[in-house]
Formats: structure tokens, sequence, C-alpha cells
């Protein structure tokens, strides 16, 4: 019997706290509901969860400082932030916090359900070794996916979720095209036909980690009008 995944609903609301935890119980979730962020914390200390569902505006410690609280031990943790605030702006920092997706207020349930199931289903395909290891090796760097720290031309560093899972999903498919569009489907959760400079920012991103000449790329190279492509081997 595969067990249930558990989430904690960070809320201070409490018809949406109470709200939240029925529909995602007849999910099948197992959910746990906080009302405030050191509560939050309180329950990330003792127990073990496969998601938080974040809410922007909390009493006594504001989501974003909870993100960055997590962050501060777990760069892999699973965070859905929750937030009346709705630009790009708000957005930004909601994601720069540590945040995997941000989601304003008022939503739709079906939409948040679809978010939850794509961030806990991108997670459990970023928890498979890849080609049998935990850690991959290219040129004289090295990944490893377990921790999240990597050694680039730098030195030692530690990549963000995203940057993690974009890494992933290139050196699963060395030696082919990735579209855009997978990336973007696959790590981000978008639909395929989003316009979108995110993939490209990412890529550069990652470059200046393992490219000694960033411009220049050995390893992530760009396929023109098709995608990018990892060679290990370059």
């Amino acid at each position: 019997m595969v067990q249930a995944k558990k989430i904690l609903v960070v809320e201070d609301e409490p018809h949406l706290a109470k709200g939240l935890k029925f529909n995602l119980e007849h999910e099948g979730y197992e959910v746990v509901v906080a009302g405030n962020g050191e509560a939050a914390l309180e329950f990330m200390n003792g127990q073990t969860f496969d998601l938080m569902i974040l809410d922007l505006m909390l009493p006594k410690m504001g989501g974003i400082e909870v993100a960055k609280k997590i962050r501060e031990t777990d760069t892999r943790f699973p965070i859905l932030m929750l937030s009346a605030k709705s630009t790009d702006e708000d957005r930004a920092t909601g994601l720069e916090s540590g945040a995997d997706d941000y989601l304003a207020k008022p939503f739709h349930l079906p939409e948040l359900l679809l978010r939850v199931k794509g961030i806990l289903r991108r997670w459990d395909w970023y928890k498979q070794p890849i080609h049998g290891q935990e850690i991959f090796h290219f040129g004289e760097m090295w990944i490893n996916f377990a921790t999240g720290k990597a050694k680039g031309c730098s030195g030692e560093f530690l990549l963000t979720a995203k940057e993690a899972l974009v890494m992933k999903l290139l050196i699963s498919k060395k030696g082919q095209v990735v579209a855009r569009e997978d990336l973007l489907e696959t790590v981000w959760g978008y639909d395929r036909q989003t316009e979108t400079r995110t993939v490209d920012n990412f890529i550069a991103r990652l470059r200046k980690h393992f490219e000694k000449k960033p411009q220049k790329p050995r390893f992530i190279v760009t396929v023109r009008e098709k995608g990018y492509q990892f060679d290990p081997d370059s």
C-alpha cells in the first residue's frame, strides 16, 4: 500500500485552512494545519512532510521568513506559497525566498490541487537516482542530487532547487536535445505554450557555475531553434 503524501498547510484564516484540509484529505493526502509561521517551523522540526502550502501573510512570522528559515537547512523541500499579492514583483519575491511555486488568492481549488500534484510529481521524479547514481561527475565537476551540493568552475556551492531540477533533466537526457517546452513543463509545471525567458535565464546561471567560458559553453550547449543539450564528454 502506497503511503499518503503528508502536507503541512500554514494558513491563519480558519475558514480557508479548514477548506484546504478538507479538500486535500479528500484527494488522499494526510494534512496538518499550522496557524502561524512559528508553529509551522515547530511542526517541521518534529515531523516529516512532503510539501508545505504556505500563506505569505501570517502572524508572528511571515511566509517569506518561514521559507528562508527552511532554506537555511533544506534546499530541496517543496513549498507552494499562497498570497493575496499578485503582482509580478510579489511573485518574484516569493520565489526568490525559496518557494517552488506561487499562487495568488483568490484561487480556484482545481488549480491549487493541480499545482500540488505537479510539485509532488516533480519531486518524486527528482529523487530517483540518475543513471544509477546520486552523484554525477563531468569534467572536474560534480553534482550531488541528494543534497544539492555541487562543484563548479569556482569550487563547491549549493544549487537552488530549480537549478538542480534543470540539471537533472538535461543530464538524464544527455546527448539528446531537450526543448525549452519540455523544461518548462517538467521543471516548472508550466503549459508548453507559455512564452517566457525563464528557461534561458536559468541556463545562463548554470553556465556561470559549470562553464569556464559561459559564452562558449562545452557542456550545456544551445541547439538553435530546438533547445539545449548536455554533453558530459565534450
